[in-house]
């Protein structure tokens, strides 16, 4: 089985970021955000991290050809759920642009329609062995 490159690729880039971001909130944001902002940051590096590790996942289960499609569709709506999801709550909480909250949810979207994506692919995978 060879890995989808470009993917896992991006999941260790994200996880490396989600460290990184977490980090710079416990350390660096303590002192400047209130409980609620700080929170709110949390989640976006809660959910980074998880779905970092989701696209890990897709780029090993991505095989070359149409065997792997499944999980590179849901592995890219992860990376856009981080985009939008993660993005949008560090955004808000490093701005104050509450405009921003809008795109949350979209972000959420992506992430449930990656899962789903990969649950398919799995059942998929699953008939044909």
């Amino acid at each position: 089985m060879m890995p989808n490159r470009m993917l896992s690729l991006c999941g260790t880039f994200a996880a490396f970021l989600a460290v990184a971001l977490g980090a710079f909130g416990a350390h660096g944001l303590r002192a400047v955000l209130s409980p609620d902002q700080l929170a709110t940051y949390q989640t976006g590096v809660t959910y980074q991290m998880w779905h970092a590790l989701a696209i890990l996942l897709c780029g090993l289960l991505a095989q070359p050809g149409a065997g792997g499609a499944g999980a590179r569709r849901a592995g890219w709506l992860f990376v856009l759920g981080i985009v939008l999801f993660s993005g949008s709550l560090y955004t808000l909480t490093l701005t104050g642009l509450r405009s921003l909250g809008v795109i949350t949810p979209i972000g959420g979207v992506c992430f449930l329609a990656g899962w789903l994506m990969l649950a398919v692919h799995l059942w998929k995978r699953k008939n044909e062995s």
